[in-house]
């Protein structure tokens, strides 16, 4: 991504990260990938000292509980899945604190369900929640309450509960840590001549219609879900950035010049509510 073009970090006032359970857990371990995250709260050490507000959402709660549990073989059920969430939900924000704690940041947990974001009075009591948090120089993290959602009412994945938060709290960049480099014209895993977008203007339903199937593993999301979260951040004024998380200190190399390489959607220039029920 070219220095032009690149998710400007070190200016947003407000930033949403949005990291996805493979990269925060070891899948042959099944235990966080504890040297990543400290590269992470590295990075968001350095974003706080520029006076930028941050907020995490991060997966992992079910993957870190299953092989504890002996739930290692095929799909869970929904109550096996709402018992890993309860088990694996504290180790995933011991996780966390520990991390950001070595950096001097106080770590706080919010766990949402579709209705703090759609209810007009939960929401208004989830944004000043965050709002007060992010006041007090907190980094909140934030997740899908598992333990109590059920398969008709839940998000299913957190790319587009990151886009609701990046909306609650008014973010001007939301950036999706993932493990692909970007929106590419096809599946560049199996197309040879699929092309990288560095620049997305506009949401088409063209631009909309490249996302795909979610890969295999620990992850629920993929770029569907991604673009479906682009739409929720966009419409609200928020950039949004796809890039590659892998790495150690992900952010920090979307800071560097050149930046890494990574897909920029742009908000629309006139931001509006999603929706009446969620103006305030």
């Amino acid at each position: 991504m070219s220095d032009a073009t690149r998710p400007s970090l070190a200016q947003a006032k407000r930033l949403v990260i949005k990291i996805g359970s493979a990269l925060v857990v070891d899948p042959e371990q099944a235990a966080p990938r504890q040297a990543w995250l400290a590269s992470v709260a590295e990075d968001i050490a350095i974003l706080r000292r520029q006076g930028t507000a941050v907020s995490v959402v991060s997966s992992g709660a079910i993957a870190l509980a299953r092989h504890s549990l002996g739930l290692t073989n095929g799909a869970l059920r929904l109550s096996e899945k709402q018992a890993a969430a309860a088990v694996g939900q504290i180790r995933l924000a011991q996780a966390w604190s520990n991390a950001l704690s070595a950096q001097g940041l106080t770590a706080a947990q919010l766990l949402l369900t579709p209705d703090d974001t759609e209810d007009r009075r939960r929401y208004l009591n989830a944004r000043a929640t965050l709002t007060t948090l992010l006041d007090l120089g907190c980094i909140p993290v934030i997740n899908e309450n598992d333990t109590i959602a059920t398969a008709e009412i839940r998000f299913g994945d957190n790319d587009r509960l990151a886009a609701r938060v990046a909306q609650m709290t008014e973010a001007d960049q939301l950036v999706l840590l993932s493990d692909i480099d970007g929106l590419y014209t096809a599946d560049p895993r199996t197309d040879p001549n699929a092309r990288h977008l560095p620049v997305i203007e506009n949401l088409t339903p063209e631009i909309e219609a490249m996302g795909g199937e979610p890969p295999p593993g620990y992850s629920s999301g993929g770029m569907r879900t991604k673009l479906l979260a682009a739409g929720i951040a966009t419409r609200s004024g928020c950039a949004m950035a796809i890039a590659l998380g892998k790495t150690l200190n992900p952010l920090r190399a979307l800071m560097m010049v050149p930046a890494a390489r990574g897909s920029c959607l742009r908000p629309m220039p006139i931001p509006r509510a999603s929706s009446g029920l969620l103006a305030a």
